[in-house]
């Protein structure tokens, strides 16, 4: 999705964040990402709840769901995800952010660091395999990344730490 070539988006960190509070409030789990030229295609599993104004006969049933975030969408979430949290150097409150807000987050900032031309993750319970093209002077090659659960875990609670101190200089951008 040209992330680092004149799309106005800025980071993965962001926009992956952005990715995961919206699959937060839909409750999915088991999810797919594809990074497409003009966007991202998602799939995960998620539970019906309520369709309409009446109760799904067969409400608790797992579906597939599919999502495409394109640009505009994207740059939007982004927005409304900065004015949930506050301001860029107010720390977010990591709890009340959901799994996939602060996976996907720590995911994100790993990929900024590599910068890959490519994404595309899939994630079962808890763990994700990141496959990320990565470019170089005789053109890409792709890489596989596994994040375990634990792993994920880590990087969540080492976020706070990273972030920049309130009305200062310091760290490597919003966490």
């Amino acid at each position: 999705m040209r992330i680092y070539e004149g799309s106005p988006r800025q980071d993965f960190e962001e926009v992956l964040r952005s990715i995961g509070a919206a699959l937060d409030a839909r409750a999915a789990r088991e999810v797919l990402l594809v990074e497409l030229l003009e966007g991202f295609l998602v799939q995960a599993l998620a539970t019906e709840a309520i369709l309409g104004d009446q109760r799904s006969e067969q409400l608790g049933r797992e579906t597939k769901i599919t999502l495409t975030f394109l640009e505009d969408d994207l740059a939007r979430f982004v927005e409304e995800g900065h004015s949930r949290r506050g301001t860029g150097a107010t720390a977010p409150d990591w709890q009340r952010s959901g799994y996939y807000e602060q996976a996907f987050r720590v995911i994100g900032r790993f990929l900024d660091e590599r910068r890959p031309r490519d994404i595309f993750f899939f994630e079962q319970s808890g763990a994700f395999v990141v496959r990320i093209l990565a470019g170089g002077p005789s053109g890409g090659a792709h890489e596989l990344i596994e994040f375990t659960r634990e792993d994920i875990a880590d990087l969540i609670a080492k976020g706070p730490a990273l972030r920049a101190p309130v009305g200062g200089e310091g760290g490597t951008g919003p966490a």
